[in-house]
Order: C-alpha cells, then sequence, then structure tokens
C-alpha cells in the first residue's frame, strides 16, 4: 500500500465515521423530539368479571281472592258469625237470616279468609244484597310493570327480593311475565305470588321488587372517565398500540362504588386521565396509574 493510499484512509475513516455517528444521533434526537411532542394519558388496566344485574321496580301487593258474599233471600239479620277483620274458616256462617226460607237463612264463606266487612245484626238484606267482604291473602301475590327496554332480560322463575314500606323483606320468584303491553305506559306487567300464611301482608302494600336477571361480565369504572364524542355517544376511551380508541357504553347499574358498564371489550387499557384532551386515532404516550 503506498503512502498515499495510506494517508487517504487516515482522513476518510474519521471522517465517515464522524458522519454515521453524526446520522444516528441526528436520528435519535429527531425520535426523542417527537415523544415529546406526543400527549401523555393515565391508564389504568380493566377486566371485566361476573357482575349480577338488577332491576329495581315500584310493586303493589295484590289478594289472591276478593269476594262480595251475598244474600240469597231477603230477611232480617239476626245473627253474625264474625267480627270485621276476623279470619274465618270456609263455609263458616257469617249471616243468619230470619226468614221462612230456612234453607237460605245462612249465607257462608265460600273460602277461608279475612273479613273486611260485615252487616251488623238487626239490617235488613234483600236478595242480592252484600252480607260480607272477605279476601284470601294466602298465597299473596306482588304485582310490578317492568319498562319494554328491560323485558327481554326478564322470564318467570327468576329470584326477585321484595321489600315492604313496612319494613319487612320477602324473597320469592318472578311466576309471571305478561306478554302484551299495556297500550298506555307501555310496560309489561309482572308478579311474584309468596306464601303468607299468617296473613301479615296486608293487601295493597307497596314494596320494591328488585329482579336478579341474568349474570354478565362487566366492568366497574369511575363515572369521572365517561366522555361523549363527536357524535354525542357516551362511552370511554381507551389506549392499544399507543392509539386512543373510542368505545360505546352501556350502563348495567349506578351504584355508590361505581358505573357496572357492558360493550367493551372484556381486557383494555382505560384511559382514566387526559381523556378529554385526546382523540380517537391519535397516538399518546400512557403512564400506568
Amino acid at each position: 500500500m503506498t503512502k498515499n493510499i495510506r494517508i487517504s484512509l487516515f482522513i476518510s475513516v474519521p471522517i465517515i465515521l464522524w458522519m454515521l455517528s453524526g446520522f444516528f444521533t441526528d436520528s435519535d434526537l429527531d425520535v426523542e423530539v417527537k415523544k415529546s411532542n406526543l400527549f401523555t394519558v393515565g391508564i389504568l388496566s380493566s377486566k371485566a368479571i361476573s357482575f349480577q344485574p338488577l332491576i329495581k321496580l315500584k310493586a303493589t301487593t295484590e289478594s289472591e281472592a276478593r269476594v262480595n258474599i251475598k244474600a240469597k233471600t231477603s230477611g232480617e239479620v239476626v245473627k253474625i258469625g264474625a267480627m270485621q277483620g276476623q279470619f274465618v274458616e270456609k263455609d263458616a256462617v257469617l249471616c243468619s237470616l230470619g226468614i221462612v226460607e230456612l234453607n237460605r237463612t245462612e249465607v257462608k264463606a265460600p273460602f277461608s279468609g279475612y273479613l273486611e266487612q260485615i252487616v251488623k245484626p238487626g239490617n235488613f238484606l234483600e236478595r242480592g244484597q252484600v252480607c260480607a267482604t272477605i279476601i284470601q291473602l294466602n298465597p299473596i301475590t306482588f304485582i310490578a310493570e317492568v319498562p319494554e327496554f328491560n323485558i327481554n332480560k326478564v322470564r318467570s322463575g327468576q329470584d326477585v327480593t321484595l321489600d315492604l314500606i313496612t319494613g319487612e323483606t320477602v324473597n320469592g320468584k318472578l311466576t309471571f311475565v305478561s306478554k302484551s303491553a299495556s297500550t298506555s305506559t307501555r310496560t309489561f306487567k309482572v308478579e311474584s305470588q309468596v306464601k303468607n300464611n299468617n296473613g301479615q301482608i296486608r293487601d295493597g302494600i307497596t314494596a320494591e321488587m328488585t329482579i336478579n336477571i341474568e349474570k354478565v361480565l362487566a366492568h366497574q369504572i369511575s363515572p369521572s372517565i365517561l366522555i361523549l364524542n363527536d357524535a354525542g355517544k357516551l362511552g370511554v376511551r381507551s389506549v392499544k398500540d399507543n392509539i386512543v380508541i373510542f368505545h360505546e357504553i352501556f350502563i348495567l347499574e349506578d351504584s355508590a362504588s361505581g358505573l357496572w358498564i357492558t360493550g367493551i371489550p372484556d381486557t383494555l387499557e382505560l384511559i382514566i386521565q387526559g381523556q378529554g384532551f385526546v382523540e380517537d386515532g391519535q397516538k399518546v404516550l400512557t403512564n400506568f396509574l
């Protein structure tokens, strides 16, 4: 190798190495600059878990039967077999009439139940007039109305909890779900018939009926991370491969501990800080919180 070639190599090699070093250094600086221009959002890994949704409805109790017991003939009431409010057995004599038609002098209870009202001795009853009113309280039925947007989640046999305004709590099952909506309210009638052996649950009492519908996979989130997208849809934002994604949600329940929602992937990285300052499809930096 000649002297001139060696000199050229000594000069050119350092220059080439310097140029290469400068290239990589500038490239790294560009990457750092680009990174510094990206917005940073706070994220939290969220995984759906099994959740028991509840449907809460206003309900009212209704007796199994209410019958006005009428006299089959005319005559003066000479005797009554029970006082108002008392429980009577089936075929118990309620009103005894003083008349000639002896085979029709007794007005009897058609079933066991509670007397809501009964005439007083000395009153005169015409044929067909009411001697007494009796109600049957065992079983007793809780009746409620389900909004049409929830009716597909409800079916007979589902567990229900009935919290009476009087303080009692009764557990039961749905025994009837109507197939036809009310034309005025667009709701569907549902019933839960429960035992009421001692008649403690009265007719016409209000209660809250809680229906346990099918379990689903759901996320529990804070309401503070909810946003509206440009289309006005309510949802949350997540990050995948540093790209912002919007997810429309469906709220199952708003509880004291947070919202239970569905409609999003079972596992995702939710943006819980800075979600209102980014847009769908935007590239961001992430910081786990």
